[in-house]
């Protein structure tokens, strides 16, 4: 009966954890959020996650609900236009998809993950009924009818009503609560950098498929008086090991001759990054006083904005649920209604994400064509293009 008292304990203090403790936080549960690794919250330190997110329309809905909107908004980049290259033949043929189709705000807005951190523990550090354990980790759990019992990785036991497992594709608490993953592998990588170029992006997101996987710009703010955009380049393993050991010189002539002339002259600035491209889905977003959110519960190729936006839809339905079920936070009933809410969006997201990701890696010209082919048609028949994007952007008809 000594244990430390939470209505709910989130492990994993990345943007969806730290995201999470804010929206639990200002709906008025007291909340523990614990991460073994203080988080990097400035771009030049080591350690710091110097890719970017795009924030679609319902997710910023959340950023707001949790207080968090008003402390980003200053430092996001809007998306007005997503911009789809086919540069798989001789000449590169784009296609837009206009936010001003469907709405009348943006598809989304662009952050560095770097300063979401950084924005998101201030707000924490203003909030009283949210304890921030950085430093300390999720260590084991028994999970009884009435509460969980946690134990971190400082000694110290916690009884809380509901966990929370925000802790990533190797998540501690989806293992601690024996929930089994499916893991698909595609001999891909991604690397990540920023770019500075002579022609201004135009809050225009643009991928560029040949083979292998997409190459995506991602606007950003200037950078040195230059525009700037972030891009993830995906391809195989090997070929992105090597643009990764590269010296500058040659991988800026790479990128170039990569972009299919995109915004210009590309002029790499800053470090690379490299993280493997899997699918991985839980067979059960629940157990016993627990919950899955983000990568602990999906991940997905980055493709379309949909990893993190996909993970604040976990967080946003149990968010209301938590809220309904205030009496019996945690409870099978409750967490039951989590899992069956969003296990079919899931289904179609993580399907359509996969499709999209081997149709990008086609090598075969005919397969190419096909790909080209079927862009065309989903971009030319206007219903079936805003279908497509308000699906893609989660807006609700």
């Amino acid at each position: 009966m000594n244990d430390t008292q939470t209505d709910i304990l989130i492990s994993g203090g990345g943007v969806a954890g730290l995201t999470a403790a804010a929206a639990f936080g200002t709906a008025g549960f007291t909340v523990t959020l614990v991460d073994p690794a203080p988080p990097v919250t400035d771009a030049g330190a080591d350690g710091a996650d110097l890719r970017t997110t795009a924030f679609l329309q319902p997710a910023r809905d959340l950023l707001d609900r949790a207080g968090l909107w008003a402390r980003l908004a200053p430092h996001a980049t809007p998306l007005a236009i997503m911009r789809i290259v086919d540069a798989a033949g001789d000449t590169a043929v784009s296609r837009d998809f206009a936010a001003s189709d469907i709405s009348d705000e943006p598809f989304g807005w662009n952050l560095p993950n770097w300063l979401l951190r950084r924005e998101m523990v201030a707000r924490l550090a203003d909030m009283e009924n949210v304890t921030f354990l950085s430093g300390t980790g999720f260590a084991s759990m028994v999970a009884r009818l009435d509460r969980a019992l946690v134990r971190l990785t400082d000694g110290r036991q916690i009884a809380a009503r509901l966990v929370v497992g925000a802790d990533g594709r190797n998540s501690a608490v989806r293992e601690a609560a024996g929930i089994p993953v499916k893991t698909t592998r595609y001999g891909q990588k991604a690397i990540t950098f920023a770019v500075t170029h002579p022609a201004p992006h135009n809050n225009i997101s643009t991928e560029v498929h040949r083979s292998g996987g997409p190459f995506t710009l991602v606007p950003l703010p200037d950078h040195d008086g230059m525009p700037c955009s972030s891009i993830v380049w995906m391809a195989d393993g090997p070929q992105i090991k090597a643009l990764a050991a590269m010296d500058d010189a040659r991988f800026a002539a790479a990128v170039n001759d990569r972009s299919a002339g995109v915004n210009g002259t590309l002029t790499p600035v800053g470090p690379r990054s490299v993280w493997p491209i899997i699918t991985q889905t839980a067979q059960s977003l629940t157990a016993r006083r627990t919950a899955l959110i983000a990568e602990a519960a999906h991940v997905m190729p980055p493709i379309g904005a949909q990893g993190l936006n996909t993970s604040l839809k976990d967080l946003a339905a149990l968010l209301t649920l938590a809220e309904k079920h205030r009496d019996s936070l945690g409870a099978d009933d409750m967490l039951t209604a989590y899992d069956k809410t969003r296990q079919t969006d899931l289904h179609i997201r993580t399907t359509g994400i996969d499709a999209l990701n081997r149709a990008s890696q086609f090598a075969n010209p005919l397969l190419q064509d096909l790909r080209g082919l079927g862009l065309r048609a989903l971009h030319d028949v206007a219903p079936v293009r805003r279908r497509l994007m308000r699906l893609g952007s989660g807006i609700s008809d």
